[in-house]
This record gives structure tokens, C-alpha cells and sequence, in this order.
């Protein structure tokens, strides 16, 4: 098969809807060289993370003419102009990988499209209303145009048939995975290196992604009021900081706990591992998310999780992590206070942690993205 990709995001975005593109081509190419993959992106930046996509025998890259380059319009070319890019006509199965597809596919080509989350309908508030607008208009094209709607959880699934009325006959859930370094025990030299880079202690807490209000931190630095003094670890939180962390950072003032925060913005993708796995637990207490791949890579990394009850954590956390209600500082204050305290129970949520997370492997992925792909090549043959 000619699978075709929109790849913007695979090009130029280095964290979560990027990550997911990585992940799924990637895979592909691991698992399934037979076939050939053409990527097609507005602009191409290197990448240290794109080098091995990039170099494959089976994987072309296909940009705007120059026309569109030189006016500066290689985005509408992404949207209106790459459906008359003569590679086009020749795809068995063109995959929007997020949440988009170009309009005016030709209607030979089988079109499917990844679907992350619906977040900016359930909290409109935490979106312009310009944004907001703009990501329906998308998504509901996609969702009309698509032969199939690939969803990356039971709960976005959910949402698409909540919120825009998709059929559940034309959704499939198929679960995503993390980057394989997160998978790699890093030595005790390699731990020291990171601590020492990053100025953390011993024993930290960790939360990983973008400090906004939907992550809901601030339930976690009131549960660390509710704790001993004794029995309080510092709370490392990395990722890209918005107007909610000034919040975050007066909560912490108030309660004193201002001396047990530690931020760190900027993070080289390269540097995670050693921050998750120096870590004695995972905290993520976000109100709702589409997937939540942080979850995953600390149980790639052998870290114990405590995250939140409802939207998709069940999904991505499995039976070995804890789950605590997203407004209930008191019991999520008794969850850390109880995995810090017992080894034991560490060692068992992380065992299985590391059982659960296999589902989530690329070859699985490949496979059931390939079972996929191949069933609507077929039918367009009918």
C-alpha cells in the first residue's frame, strides 16, 4: 500500500499531537517496511527526531511548490492545494494523524482520521472563542469526510458520539504509546547526572505537562499541606508554564510550601527519562484528558502513579495505579502519604504498571493501525 500522512505536526511539533505522529509512522516503518509512507507537511524542519523517519527507503516527503512558499501560504496548501499534489492520486489510504484532513481528497483514496480529544468543547472556557471556533470547523469536516475516525481512547470516543454525533460504527479505538527511550533503565550514573543537571534532591514527587488549569496541580500542593512535615517530598513539575502557574506558585506561598516546588521549563525531550525514573511518584491529578500520555511514560519508567478518577486515566493508568477524585486534596494527601510510605506497595504498582503499559507497544499499535488501513483498501475496491 501508498499510505499518505498530514505531518505537520510530525515536522513541527516537538511534544504531544508531534509525539503521537512519531509514534504512529515510526511504528510503521518498524514493523510494516513493505509498504511506502509519504509524509506531506507545509514546512520541514529538522530534527534529530525525525532523522530515522526521514532516511527510510519506504518514506518520501512531499512540501508545497514554491509558490506557496515564497507568499507564504504553505498553510492553506496543507488545507486546499496538497489534494492536487500528483503523488496524491496514486495513495491507497490518506491518514490525518491530527484531528484535520485536507479538503477535496480525491474520493478514490480511503480517508481516516486520529481524533485526541474534544477538551475544547467540554471546557469551552479554557479556550478563545476564535480557537475554539476554528478547531470545531476542522474536526467537523474531518469527521464528515473521513470513511474512518480513529479515536485514541474510549473516552474521546465517547465525546465524538457526545458531542458531534458520530455513529460508533464509524469510530475505532486505538490506543497510542510513548517514545521507546522511556523504556530504557537508565544507570545509577545517569540518574546522578540528571539530578545534578536539574538541582533536584533524592527523593522528589513528579508531574510532567503544561502547567494550565486543566492539569489541576494545585490539588496536589494543597494535599501536601494536609501531609506531616516530616512526611512531604518536594514536587518537581516540568513542562510549559501559562498564567495559571502564578496561581499555582501563590496557593504554594499561603500554605508555605512555596521551598518544596520545583519547576522546570524547557525540558530536551532527551532529558525525561532520568527525571521520571529519579522519581519516587508519579502525580497527575488533571480534571480530564484525551489520553494522557504522561501517564504512560512513567509506567514505561517504572514509576508508581497516582492519578484521577473518570475521563480516560483508567485507560491509560491500568490496575496498578491509584486513583483519586480531582477535588479531594484529602484523599489524594492519603495516596501519597501511602505509596511513599510502603515499598512494598511501590514495587507492586510498578510491576504491574509494566505489564499493563505492553498493550501500548508499537508492534500492537502497527498492527491494528495496518488491519486498519488494509480493510478500507479493500472496500474501496468494491
Amino acid at each position: 500500500m501508498r499510505i499518505g500522512f498530514d505531518a505537520k505536526r510530525l515536522f513541527n511539533n516537538f511534544t504531544g499531537l508531534g509525539n503521537y505522529s512519531r509514534f504512529v509512522v515510526n511504528a510503521l516503518i518498524d514493523h510494516a517496511a513493505q509498504h511506502q509512507y509519504l509524509l506531506y507537511t507545509p514546512r520541514r524542519k529538522d530534527h534529530p527526531d525525525t532523522f530515522y523517519i526521514t532516511e527510510h527507503g519506504q518514506v518520501s516527503v512531499h512540501t508545497p511548490p514554491l509558490l506557496y512558499t515564497l507568499t507564504g501560504t504553505s498553510s492553506l496548501w496543507r488545507t486546499w492545494g496538497l489534494s492536487k499534489d500528483a503523488s496524491v492520486k496514486t495513495l491507497s489510504v490518506f491518514h490525518g494523524l491530527s484531528q484535520e484532513l485536507p479538503h477535496q481528497l480525491p474520493s478514490g483514496i480511503r480517508k481516516l482520521v486520529t481524533i485526541h480529544d474534544l477538551i475544547f468543547m467540554r471546557f469551552p472556557k479554557l479556550y478563545s472563542s476564535i480557537d475554539a471556533s476554528i478547531y470545531r470547523a476542522k474536526m467537523s469536516h474531518a469527521c464528515k469526510v473521513a470513511d474512518e475516525i480513529i479515536a485514541i481512547s474510549q473516552q474521546t470516543a465517547e465525546d465524538l458520539m457526545s458531542y458531534l454525533d458520530v455513529p460508533a460504527s464509524r469510530i475505532k479505538v486505538i490506543y497510542q504509546g510513548c517514545h521507546p527511550q522511556f523504556r530504557k533503565i537508565l544507570s545509577p550514573e545517569a540518574l546522578h547526572y540528571s539530578r545534578k543537571k536539574y538541582g533536584l534532591p533524592g527523593e522528589y514527587m513528579l508531574n510532567v505537562g503544561t502547567v494550565e488549569e486543566r492539569k489541576n496541580i494545585i490539588l496536589a500542593i494543597k494535599a501536601m499541606a494536609l501531609l506531616p512535615e516530616t512526611a512531604r517530598l518536594p514536587l518537581v513539575i516540568v513542562g510549559r508554564e501559562t498564567a495559571y502557574k502564578h496561581e499555582v506558585v501563590n496557593v504554594a506561598a499561603k500554605l508555605n510550601l512555596s521551598p518544596l516546588l520545583i519547576f522546570i521549563h524547557g525540558v530536551p525531550f532527551d532529558d525525561l527519562p532520568g527525571l521520571y525514573q529519579g522519581a519516587l511518584v508519579f502525580l497527575y491529578p488533571s480534571i480530564f484528558e484525551g489520553f494522557g500520555i504522561p501517564v504512560v511514560e512513567a509506567l514505561e519508567s517504572g514509576v508508581p502513579v497516582i492519578t484521577s478518577t473518570g475521563s480516560c486515566f483508567r485507560e491509560a493508568g491500568g490496575p496498578g495505579s491509584i486513583y483519586v477524585e480531582p477535588t479531594r486534596e484529602d484523599e489524594l494527601a492519603f495516596q501519597i502519604s501511602r505509596v511513599i510510605g510502603d515499598q512494598s506497595l511501590r514495587q507492586q504498582m510498578i510491576a504491574q504498571g509494566k505489564e499493563f503499559v505492553t498493550r501500548f507497544a508499537p508492534a500492537m499499535i502497527a498492527k491494528e493501525l495496518l488491519e486498519l488501513y488494509e480493510m478500507q483498501r479493500v472496500k474501496s475496491e468494491w
